[in-house]
């Protein structure tokens, strides 16, 4: 199967579940995530914020509690560059700082920038991985590019509703997880 045919199988897939299973998978994702992720370590951890429309992996909870309970750690956020098709990172400040771009994502509209070489740890949006520890995003490369750009031992964290496939179809450029959060497991890569 090709990138684009998983691609439109698992926006499918995701915009089926319920408004109930929908909160329910995230809520799980949510604790896996805490009680997995040893976060005492991070000084800067980037963050992807949730397309809702798509029924995206709610990173607001995750957001939410790290900023509580860990305020050691600085969170970053992204920033689409059309015009550099490229990531561009800021630290999140508050609610106060976004707005929403063309495609419908909250992004930092201003703020202090995040270079790459300072990220700790980055959790990657996907919409279907697979065992081996590699993804498939919406096809614009982004993720990938930005990864490339971030320091060697930099943790790749890829969060998923759903378990992965046996194999994707890969190219060069695509940057591989260390693991990946669903609601059920934690996949080391």
């Amino acid at each position: 199967m090709t990138k684009q045919e998983l691609r439109k199988i698992y926006l499918e897939k995701r915009q089926s579940l319920s408004e109930a299973e929908y909160g329910l998978l995230n809520f799980q994702l949510y604790q896996n995530f805490f009680s997995a992720i040893d976060l005492s370590f991070l000084k800067v951890l980037h963050i992807f914020l949730p397309i809702t429309s798509k029924k995206e992996p709610d990173t607001w909870l995750i957001i939410d509690r790290i900023r509580r309970e860990f305020p050691h750690i600085r969170l970053s956020i992204p920033r689409v560059n059309n015009q550099k098709g490229e990531l561009e990172n800021f630290y999140f400040e508050g609610l106060h700082q976004l707005t929403t771009n063309e495609w419908g994502i909250q992004e930092p509209k201003q703020g202090i920038p995040t270079e790459p070489e300072k990220i700790d740890f980055v959790l990657v949006p996907l919409l279907v991985f697979d065992k081996r520890g590699y993804r498939i995003g919406y096809g614009k490369g982004y993720y990938d590019r930005f990864l490339s750009r971030c320091k060697p031992e930099t943790k790749k964290v890829g969060v998923s509703l759903f378990p992965p496939v046996e194999s994707l179809p890969t190219n060069d450029y695509d940057v591989r997880l260390n693991s990946c959060v669903t609601p059920t497991d934690i996949l080391e890569f």
